[in-house]
């Protein structure tokens, strides 16, 4: 059976609102997969991986697809959580259980803190589920 969601467009659809977001008040750079990037020149950063998962079949036309969007916001270390936080709150209200373009958004995991990397920086992860229904 082919899938009949393009998935470019539905990458698209979740890049495309973090990248709005994110473009003023106060505008907070973001990185996607396969871009070149130099982490070192900016304080303040956001990198967004979406990757797909397993589908199922409903059995009635109906091809159900998940997906795993996972966003790594990383702030300049030694100055404490609350900007980095703050981002993250941003992002959250973003995809937080919603609906955009038939991509389903479940609650949002985290922001989540890591050990840093790069070094020099304080990150947190936000992890968020998402699912699509196409009719095949």
């Amino acid at each position: 059976i082919m899938a009949a969601t393009d998935l470019n467009t539905v990458r698209s659809t979740i890049e495309a609102r973090l990248a709005t977001e994110l473009a003023s008040s106060p505008a907070i750079p973001v990185v996607f997969n396969n871009m070149t990037f130099d982490s070192t020149a900016e304080d303040t950063f956001v990198q967004c991986i979406t990757s797909f998962g397993a589908g199922e079949y409903l059995g009635t036309g109906i091809n159900n697809v998940v997906g795993l969007v996972v966003i790594n916001i990383f702030t300049e270390e030694g100055l404490g959580a609350g900007s980095n936080f703050t981002i993250g709150k941003r992002i959250r209200d973003l995809y937080n259980r919603i609906v955009v373009s038939d991509v389903f958004f479940d609650s949002p995991v985290g922001p989540e803190v890591l050990t840093s990397s790069p070094e020099g920086k304080f990150q947190t992860q936000i992890r968020i589920t998402f699912e699509i229904s196409e009719e095949l």
